[in-house]
């Protein structure tokens, strides 16, 4: 599979990251997104009329959303990624998914807006990403009173993958995440997922080293 793929993007991070925690080799091909547009130059735009990124390349098939390639990364090879257990999982984690749409809309402009200028109105984008996410909080309270830490079920799924870049880089859109526990935790849930990878921005947690001379020793 090759991914043509932008590492400041959190769409092609959320791809990456979910290829990683199923042991799937992607062979990644870097675009200048910014500042050399290559995603609008002929060579993509055949591939993606929408001139946008990432693309996923898997023999003759091509596909240009992210939560689809999400979903086809996990039928290939981790089905239970796709939340089918029972109708109600299998409904939560479309409900989710059609939510990261909005993550990327509102949080994502307003990153694109603070670190590459692009134009917005940067306190609605702000406004709608603070309303999402206490939508998000919400849900996760709701999981957690089922006793499940994760969006749509006791485990991780596609949506949790298609929610969480957006979601852990808010900061870099002038919104903070200090208001939301359930949430701060539930970042640090998918962070301990064996496989995770970091973007510039997410990183890998680590692990406190005990101090080998404790208070009082020498």
């Amino acid at each position: 599979m090759k991914l043509y793929d932008y590492i400041l993007s959190p769409s092609c991070y959320k791809v990456r990251l979910m290829a990683a925690l199923l042991g799937t080799k992607l062979e990644i091909r870097p675009v200048d997104f910014h500042p050399g547009a290559e995603h609008r130059g002929p060579e993509l735009l055949a591939l993606n009329p929408a001139g946008s990124i990432p693309i996923l390349e898997d023999g003759d098939l091509v596909l240009t959303e992210s939560t689809a390639m999400l979903a086809y990364l996990a039928a290939s090879g981790a089905p239970e990624w796709l939340g089918h257990s029972s109708p109600q999982e299998t409904a939560h984690v479309q409900q989710w998914l059609s939510f990261s749409h909005r993550l990327t809309a509102n949080l994502g402009g307003a990153r694109l807006h603070e670190i590459l200028l692009r134009p917005g109105d940067i306190k609605a984008l702000q406004a709608q990403g603070i309303a999402a996410l206490r939508e998000l909080e919400a849900g996760l309270f709701e999981q957690g009173e089922r006793g499940m830490r994760f969006l749509a079920a006791s485990q991780p799924t596609i949506a949790d993958i298609a929610c969480f870049p957006y979601v852990a880089l808010a900061p870099d859109g002038g919104v903070s995440l200090d208001p939301y526990p359930l949430i701060r935790l539930w970042l640090r849930a998918i962070r301990s997922l064996p496989g995770f990878i970091e973007m510039p921005g997410i990183h890998r947690l680590h692990e406190l080293k005990l101090d080998p001379h404790p208070a009082g020793e020498k």
